[in-house]
């Protein structure tokens, strides 16, 4: 396995070049945009050029971030960067169609927390041991004595508040803590943060849950709670990507479920998991990566082709398999 390059050396570049790209994954969370918009407005105080790119462009619900309207949808010219940077990123081609849109990159930097990450890239960084991306940037931008604004704060905040659901998962150490502190010394609202994060859902996103809810299913002895996500009811709720996210969690906090699954009906013949487990010892991502996919052992995804029906019954049997490893 690659071993990981120094903080320093990424600092050294991110001083050195002028020119650069920041990119993270499709389907981005508040971990994906807060690393983004934290690492664009560090690269703006050192005086570079800095293009930020996402597939999905910035979502209607981060808006709130500071510098948020720096995110672009992916050029539809290749362009030339001296330096791309892919952040909490665990695949490379999960940049989706930012991948397409680089014709050339003198250097590719890979920052990221996920297990299932294989230092792809000319420098990569991977702490699978940070609940957030967010607190490795922070430790970047802290130890190598790089800016570090109020406003790149607050999006540190929200990455490692999302990543760590408002710092209650088990991966929230004594330093994220101790992070956490030191952002809200740089002048972190926490309680407007938190509301815009946690308390401000369209009315759709709630309606999506009620019909989630009617389709819950129990399995492996109540072990799992799952539901399905077809797309006709998409667009009868009229719910948008980003409405789904963090609906997951609702199930996993029943009683006496160790495993929670989300099934969403995409376009093209495929199925997009998401799995979350609540005891190291069931690892989830070991499930997903039976279908192509990683993540953390507690938070796992991947993109299954065939129909929801038959993607829920193989990803359940795997869950079932890997609960009667425990």
């Amino acid at each position: 396995m690659k071993k990981n390059c120094e903080l320093g050396e990424i600092a050294g570049v991110l001083r050195n070049a002028n020119r650069f790209l920041v990119m993270s994954h499709v389907r981005p969370d508040g971990d994906a945009y807060g690393c983004e918009l934290a690492m664009a407005l560090c690269l703006r105080e050192l005086g570079k050029d800095v293009t930020v790119w996402n597939e999905d462009g910035m979502l209607d619900r981060y808006r709130f971030m500071p510098g948020s309207g720096l995110v672009e949808r992916p050029s539809a010219e290749p362009r030339d960067f001296e330096v791309a940077i892919c952040l909490d990123t665990a695949v490379q081609d999960r940049i989706g169609s930012c991948w397409g849109s680089v014709r050339s990159a003198g250097c590719w930097i890979n920052i990221d927390h996920h297990i299932t990450n294989n230092h792809y890239g000319d420098l990569a960084y991977v702490d699978a041991s940070a609940p957030a991306a967010g607190q490795i940037l922070y430790e970047l931008f802290a130890g190598q004595g790089l800016p570090l604004t109020r406003d790149m704060a607050a999006n540190l905040y929200v990455a490692i508040s999302t990543d760590t659901g408002s710092f209650r998962y088990p991966s929230t150490t004594a330093r994220t803590y101790e992070i956490g502190a030191e952002l809200v010394r740089l002048g972190v609202d926490v309680g407007r943060l938190s509301q815009e994060v946690y308390e401000s859902y369209p009315r759709r996103r709630i309606e999506l849950l009620r019909e989630l809810l009617n389709v819950l299913r129990m399995s492996s002895g109540d072990r799992v709670a799952s539901f399905g996500l077809d797309r006709a009811t998409t667009a009868r709720v009229g719910a948008l990507p980003e409405d789904n996210e963090g609906l997951i969690d609702t199930i996993r906090a029943i009683e006496g479920v160790e495993v929670a699954a989300f099934f969403e009906e995409m376009e093209g013949g495929r199925v997009r998991v998401s799995l979350r487990s609540k005891r190291p010892e069931v690892d989830v991502s070991r499930v997903c990566a039976q279908f192509g996919g990683g993540g953390h052992t507690l938070a796992a995804g991947a993109r299954v082709a065939g129909s929801l029906g038959e993607v829920e019954t193989r990803v359940l049997l795997a869950i079932e398999h890997e609960l009667a490893r425990t």
